[in-house]
């Protein structure tokens, strides 16, 4: 029996149109954001649209507020690792247009729902991913989804095929055709999208190369969608 999803308790944001479009958002996380906006600006210029710094890395916040004062707008940049509605209010203050939990936080949601912008909380088994979307998510984060991978995500939207799923943590590039064609209508990027990027030494040529080959497999992927 196919399950229908009840509307959230306020009017839902939809999916940025940045995330919607390009279907993959770069998360970068690091010990410290002194690399942060060089490795941005080469992720833009590479097609990426939706971006994600996360909480846990000091100097996030200031970075995001000096990207969204220059980015065009059809860039989103938003906050990960929010845990609480105090740091919603911040990552808002600071020009967040969206904002990303490892969990289902209900607080957090509302208070996003409260400001206009999207919220991707994190979830694991269908019962997260329907309270997550039934809370009034923008969309579901699956998390960690590479150690599940795709056939998972199959599974879980027989019953739920309505709730859009970014599938995150540990998806490599080899594997972004597989998820987004079992159904995920766009992959969370990390580690094997970044490289060493955010390093002192990093390597942004190397980082164009990979943001170049993963736009080739959703280009791939969506073309044979359509």
């Amino acid at each position: 029996m196919t399950a229908d999803p009840a509307p959230p308790l306020c009017p839902r944001v939809p999916m940025g149109e940045g995330l919607s479009a390009t279907r993959v958002v770069a998360i970068l996380r690091a010990g410290d954001a002194s690399r942060a906006e060089a490795v941005v600006d080469t992720l833009v210029e590479g097609g990426i649209r939706c971006l994600e710094l996360t909480m846990t890395t000091p100097g996030a916040l200031d970075v995001v507020e000096r990207l969204a004062a220059r980015l065009p707008a059809e860039v989103e940049v938003g906050m990960g690792t929010v845990l609480t509605a105090g740091e919603v209010d911040r990552a808002v203050a600071a020009g967040a247009r969206f904002v990303v939990s490892p969990s289902v936080v209900p607080a957090v949601i509302d208070a996003a729902l409260r400001h206009g912008i999207a919220s991707y909380p994190g979830a694991l088994t269908p019962t997260e991913i329907h309270s997550a979307w039934t809370a009034g998510a923008s969309a579901v984060k699956l998390f960690p989804a590479g150690s599940l991978g795709p056939g998972y995500l199959t599974a879980v939207r027989a019953p739920l095929p309505d709730i859009p799923v970014v599938p995150t943590g540990g998806i490599d590039i080899a594997a972004v055709r597989a998820w987004l064609g079992a159904g995920a209508c766009a992959v969370g990027m990390g580690g094997p999208l970044i490289g060493d990027a955010l390093g002192p030494a990093g390597d942004l040529a190397a980082l164009a190369g990979r943001v170049a080959a993963v736009r080739a497999a959703v280009a791939e992927v969506s073309g044979a969608q359509r």
